[in-house]
C-alpha cells in the first residue's frame, strides 16, 4: 500500500446529518435513547435478549449504516459498555473502506476525529505499533468522507468517558494479517476493539435474512474461513477479529440480527444488520 500523509490535523465530521443528527443535543438524545431502546428490539423474531449482568466485552461488532436503519441493533452492542466507562481508555476501531480502494490497512495521519459530540484524539503512540506489521501503513485518502468509523464515535461517546482512538480501514487484506495488527493492538481491558460492518447489501428480505443468518453462525464458530464481501462489507476485519479471537480463545455472542425491513425500510431490497460481542475467558 502507498503511503500517503498529510498534515496532521482533525478529521472533521463527514456524514453529521445524513447519517445520524447534525445538532450535538439532537445526537446525544437519539444514541440516549437508542441505548434506553435496546431491549425491546422491535420487528425481529431473531433478536437475542440483552446480557446485562455480563462483565464488559473485549471486542464489539456494530453495523454502520444511518441510525434510523441500524442504530437500534448497534445500541445492543455499545450498551454493554456501560461497566467499563471509567476502565476503557482507547477503542481500536476497525472497518472496511467503501470510497478508495487498495490491499492493506490503513491509518490515518490526522491528530483527532471529530462528531458534533467532540473531538476525540487519535492515539499516535498506538498506532506506531503496527508499524512492523506487514500491509500496514497510512491513506489519509480513505479517511476522508468515510461513514463506517465516524458513525461508531457517537455512541462511543456517550457510554464512555475520555479515550482515545485506534482508527484503522480495511482494503483487501487476509484474515492472518488482519489478526497479526490485531495482537499488536490487543493489550489488557482498557483497550475496546470495535469492528464496523453491515451483513449483506440489496437481497430480499427472506433472502437477506438466510444469507445473514449464514453468517451469523460462522461469526459464533470464529470462522473467517468462511465470510466473504457479499456476506458483509466489513469482511476483512470480521475476518480479522475472528482468526484473532480462535487465537486467544474468546468467547463470542449474538446479541442482535436483522435488517432494514425490520426497522425503517422496504422489505424488497434490504440490508442487513448485526451486533455481536467477544469476552476473554480469563476476565
Amino acid at each position: 500500500m502507498v503511503e500517503t500523509r498529510a498534515r496532521r490535523a482533525t478529521r472533521a465530521a463527514a456524514v453529521a446529518g445524513l447519517f445520524y443528527p447534525a445538532d450535538p443535543i439532537d445526537l446525544r438524545a437519539s444514541v440516549s435513547e437508542l441505548l434506553g431502546g435496546v431491549s425491546a428490539a422491535r420487528g425481529s423474531a431473531l433478536s437475542r435478549p440483552m446480557l446485562d449482568d455480563v462483565p464488559p466485552p473485549k471486542a464489539l461488532i456494530a453495523p454502520h449504516a444511518g441510525y434510523v436503519y441500524s442504530g437500534a441493533v448497534a445500541a445492543a452492542a455499545y450498551r454493554l459498555l456501560a461497566k467499563a466507562r471509567e476502565k476503557i481508555s482507547r477503542v481500536v476501531l476497525l472497518g472496511p473502506s467503501h470510497r478508495v480502494a487498495f490491499t492493506g490497512m490503513a491509518a490515518t495521519s490526522a491528530d483527532a476525529y471529530e462528531t458534533p459530540l467532540g473531538v476525540v484524539p487519535v492515539d499516535r503512540q498506538w498506532l506506531d505499533r503496527a508499524r512492523e506489521i506487514p500491509q500496514f501503513g497510512f491513506l489519509d485518502e480513505a479517511h476522508e468522507g468515510e461513514h463506517c468509523l465516524e458513525t461508531q464515535l457517537p455512541f462511543l461517546q456517550v457510554v464512555l468517558q475520555e479515550f482515545k482512538l485506534v482508527p484503522i480501514l480495511f482494503g483487501r487484506v487476509g484474515a492472518e494479517p488482519a489478526a497479526d495488527l490485531l495482537e499488536a493492538l490487543w493489550d489488557g481491558p482498557e483497550t475496546l476493539i470495535v469492528v464496523s460492518s453491515d451483513l449483506s447489501h440489496y437481497l430480499d428480505y427472506e433472502a437477506c435474512r438466510a444469507l445473514d443468518e449464514s453468517t451469523c453462525a460462522a461469526i459464533e464458530r470464529l470462522d473467517p474461513a468462511s465470510l466473504n464481501p457479499e456476506q458483509a462489507c466489513g469482511a476483512a476485519p470480521v475476518n480479522g477479529l475472528l482468526a484473532a479471537a480462535r487465537r486467544r480463545g474468546l468467547q463470542v455472542r449474538t446479541l442482535d440480527l436483522r435488517n432494514s425491513g425490520d426497522t425503517a425500510g422496504p422489505r424488497h431490497r434490504v440490508v442487513g444488520y448485526g451486533a455481536w460481542a467477544f469476552w476473554e475467558q480469563n476476565r
